[in-house]
């Protein structure tokens, strides 16, 4: 017999389907404003399950009207809640964003270096462990924390291109012949043949090219197609038609100078016993043309030959002939081209970090030829600009400074032990003189600027992490723990080794200057030219060219090496804006490309009536 009488329980799933939509009441109410959700369910949420043990009072009817009421709002307010709970999160969302970028930004410098601490330290591929050299780590920090918070401004700083309006009135006229009477002497005028072989790199080969062909027509003589002497630094056998345009310079050249490309056979002998050898000892450095005619001159007529052995630096600029200085220029700017397998893997390196197919302007035109299609009014593709950096920071460079980098007593035993090798007549002229402290000579800009200096002159001016940088120059004393600022604010770094594949740059891999003939092109191409050292020969050429070619749209970034140190020395200490304004200014006092000074190289500095005209 079942009990009667007793109060049957609810049923199971009655019970269940109950809680289930309380349950579905609260999640709905909380998940669009949990402050509403508080105050109803705080509230009348408690008075209602107080009635509910208390049947008598009746209050489960004042709940179900409660409920409803409040249903009824939320429905008509419900789309103005969910706009403004979606603002509260996107904006909690972005601030997490951007705490996320400055924080990284500010430590990545710091975790690089610790990632990278194992990278070797010598260019010639040393296993020794290296640990990374900051001098300037504050900073650096400022520099890394500057970039983070400038992400979003516009990437091109204000000295683009040169402020000097003027400077697009002087147009390239150095091969304008009308005001240069033609060379036309006969054979019975010429007082023989000038040999030439040059020492030095490319840059230096470039330079006494263009002083062999002024020496001859001042000389009244034939020139012999100059050629390279090879060096145990460089180690590069290349010849003058490896690296120009034989043909092509002979011609050019043809109504001002006579050249050929070998001595005539019944002269040989006289080359061989080197019975009129001049070598660059017997010759002042920046030789006046009187020199020549007294010391060069007399071997000339009477060997009908002289031979400039290890021939560089050795014509001055001023005082020399008008036509003879413009003849200068014609050399360097018109009559030298470089060969076209050359022209051809420069143009890769330029189109491909452009990532554009055609030239763009007179310079391209100059350095490419005809490896790079015209540029046609037609097309609108928005190229890719870049900066590219000459970073003279190899291992002869620094140890010839005597300055001290940072690396303390083993990069002092290294750079001592290279000096003693390959730098003995400077150790013996620093017994016989007064020694200058490495903190003196840094003090006065006389030393090469590290990796680091440069990232930061290039984070004073503005120039944003994601810019592309071309980077010329050999291997950097260091290696990759001298570069981790640089590579680390500036992650775009690009070499000709990561532009050209390595079948495209096989041809030139042994020949050092064909490999700097493609920086060259790539640097002289360039948006914005930045040097290190106002001393080098590429940079030197380089902004020569870009100021003969470029129209004023082609600036050089130049640091003030005496400036740029007194600002360093300041470093943990100076405010980032402070430091900003201070290389901003430094740089644009050195951007102003000014009338060549008396006595300055016309290469490097064109500007002048001798090479161009004013219009």
């Amino acid at each position: 017999m079942g009990k009667q009488g007793l109060p049957r329980s609810p049923r199971p799933e009655t019970r269940d389907k109950e809680e289930k939509i309380g349950r579905r009441s609260l999640d709905s109410l909380t998940g669009n404003d949990l402050f509403i959700g508080r105050r109803i369910f705080g509230s009348e949420g408690s008075k209602a399950q107080g009635s509910k043990h208390d049947q008598s009072c009746g209050s489960s009817n004042k709940f179900s009207y409660s409920w409803k009421q409040q249903h009824s709002w939320l429905r008509r307010n419900f789309k103005s809640i969910l706009v403004m709970v979606s603002v509260t999160s996107f904006i909690f969302f972005m601030d997490s964003i951007m705490v996320s970028i400055f924080h990284s930004d500010r430590s990545s410098v710091m975790q690089d270096i610790s990632r990278l601490s194992n990278d070797t330290l010598h260019k010639n591929g040393s296993s020794q462990d290296a640990s990374p050299v900051q001098m300037y780590s504050r900073l650096l920090n400022l520099a890394s924390n500057s970039l983070a918070k400038n992400v979003f401004q516009p990437d091109t700083p204000t000295f683009r291109e040169e402020r000097s309006s003027k400077s697009s009135q002087w147009k390239p006229c150095a091969d304008n012949n009308k005001q240069a009477v033609a060379l036309e002497r006969s054979s019975e005028m010429n007082n023989g043949y000038i040999m030439v072989s040059a020492n030095g790199g490319l840059n230096q080969q470039r330079v006494a090219i263009c002083n062999a062909v002024a020496v001859a027509a001042l000389l009244n003589a034939t020139l012999v197609l100059p050629r390279f002497l090879y060096s145990n630094v460089w180690k590069d056998p290349s010849q003058f038609g490896d690296i120009y345009q034989e043909e092509r310079f002979i011609e050019y050249l043809k109504d001002e100078v006579h050249i050929v490309k070998d001595l005539p056979q019944h002269l040989k002998p006289i080359d061989d016993k080197n019975l009129s050898l001049v070598t660059d000892t017997e010759l002042l450095k920046e030789a006046k043309p009187d020199d020549y005619m007294k010391h060069v001159l007399p071997l000339l007529k009477k060997y009908g030959m002289v031979h400039l052995f290890g021939y560089g630096n050795r014509l001055g600029f001023d005082p020399l002939p008008f036509d003879v200085q413009r003849l200068r220029c014609k050399c360097n700017f018109h009559a030298l081209k470089f060969a076209p397998e050359i022209q051809e893997a420069g143009s890769l390196l330029v189109k491909r970090i452009r990532r554009y197919e055609t030239s763009q302007s007179k310079l391209d035109e100059a350095l490419l030829g005809e490896s790079m299609v015209k540029y046609s009014a037609k097309e609108d593709q928005e190229r890719l600009k870049y900066l590219a950096l000459h970073l003279r920071f190899e291992e002869d460079m620094i140890a010839y400074s005597l300055c001290d980098f940072g690396g303390g007593e083993p990069e002092r035993k290294e750079l001592q032990a290279y000096r003693e090798d390959h730098f003995p007549l400077l150790l013996k002229r620093l017994k016989e003189s007064k020694a200058v402290s490495p903190e003196e000579l840094r003090k006065t800009g006389r030393c090469p600027l590290t990796p680091e200096e440069a990232t930061l002159v290039l984070a004073g001016l503005g120039f944003k992490k994601g810019t592309y940088i071309y980077l010329a120059g050999s291997q950097i004393y260091g290696g990759s723990s001298r570069m981790l600022p640089l590579t680390t604010l500036y992650p775009n770094l690009v070499t000709k080794e990561t532009l050209l594949t390595p079948q495209e740059l096989a041809p030139f891999k042994n020949f050092s200057s064909q490999l700097a003939a493609l920086d060259f092109i790539a640097c002289a191409a360039s948006d914005v030219f930045a040097m290190t050292d106002s001393g080098s020969q590429l940079s030197s050429l380089v902004s020569g060219f870009r100021t003969y070619y470029g129209d004023g749209h082609a600036p050089t970034l130049r640091p003030n090496k005496k400036r740029l140190a007194a600002i360093l020395s300041e470093s943990e200490t100076i405010k980032w804006k402070a430091f900003e304004n201070r290389i901003r200014k430094m740089i644009e006092e050195g951007h102003k490309v000014r009338l060549r000074p008396y006595g300055r190289s016309i290469y490097r500095q064109p500007k002048c009536p001798e090479c161009m005209c004013k219009f």
